[in-house]
């Protein structure tokens, strides 16, 4: 089963999420660059604290608490001590571009917790076999939004389509590093439908994955028993679809591969026409 990541800073959701198979609950501190290089995307832009991982730390007893920080920068040291005197379990170092940043995160956090990148630049990618060999980090994440951007792409899952995304996954498992990519929406939907997503993340051996929010948008949904039923279905749905996979040929996923090049060709198609039209 994959490992379910969901972006959080409110204990009581942080703690249904732990009730029904969250793996981790996710503090995001990153903000540095973000807004600009993200503008006029519907993505998630967190306004967390260090403080939320206090809050949030107490109640977790089998999820592990990881913490996105900023990109590396001149007050990256301290920053990281913080986070791991809050609490944290793991610390994802967003936004990299160099084996040495890479390497001044891993010896900054210095064996204290685990430690995971989030691979979404060029440069990473261009670097990424350097990293590797360099090791030092526990994990490492394909971070599909930003990394799309980089390349100028219309659709982030074009890198899943095109072969990036799977290139990478065999550079990753080759190093023995385990890994995920992008994030998955609520069965039944998303542009690309989760289904084929979770299938290509079973295909390429991929075993992390972050919640969209689809899955429980808290900013939309308010009340906490309407959250926990959310939770409830749409993760005992997730898990049911991922042991059906289980009864899946190879040709099976082959077929999913071909068909999830055809869905994105189509959307990126439909993007460009509505942004010409608007």
């Amino acid at each position: 089963m994959l490992k379910l990541m969901y972006i959080t800073n409110r204990p009581d959701v942080a703690l249904v999420a732990q009730k029904y198979g969250v793996d981790r609950v996710w503090i995001d501190l990153e903000t540095l660059g973000k807004e600009k290089r993200q503008q006029g995307l519907n993505s998630v832009k967190s306004q967390h604290t260090v403080d939320d991982i206090r809050a949030v730390k107490p109640v977790l007893t089998t999820s592990e608490m990881l913490v996105r920080v900023n990109p590396w920068h001149d007050g990256s040291a301290a920053e990281i001590d913080s986070v791991i005197d809050a609490g944290a379990d793991i610390i994802m170092l967003p936004y990299w571009k160099t084996p040495e940043e890479v390497s001044n995160f891993v010896k900054a956090v210095n064996g204290r917790c685990k430690t995971t990148l989030l691979l979404e630049t060029k440069e990473a990618l261009e670097c990424v076999d350097e990293v590797l060999a360099q090791g030092g980090f526990d994990e490492i994440h394909i971070g599909l939004n930003d990394l799309h951007l980089s390349y100028g792409m219309t659709f982030m899952f074009e890198l899943l389509s095109d072969g990036t995304v799977e290139k990478l996954c065999d550079k990753f498992k080759a190093a023995k590093v385990p890994y995920g990519f992008g994030g998955i929406a609520k069965l039944g939907s998303g542009m690309l439908p989760a289904e084929k997503v979770i299938m290509e993340h079973y295909r390429l051996g991929s075993t992390r994955a972050i919640l969209s929010r689809s899955f429980c948008d808290c900013a939309k949904i308010t009340d906490i028993a309407e959250i926990e039923r959310t939770f409830s279905e749409n993760l005992r749905t997730l898990r049911s679809f991922e042991a059906s996979l289980a009864n899946k040929t190879p040709e099976d996923f082959v077929q999913n591969k071909a068909e999830v090049a055809t869905a994105v060709a189509d959307v990126v198609v439909a993007i460009k026409s509505a942004r010409k039209c608007a």
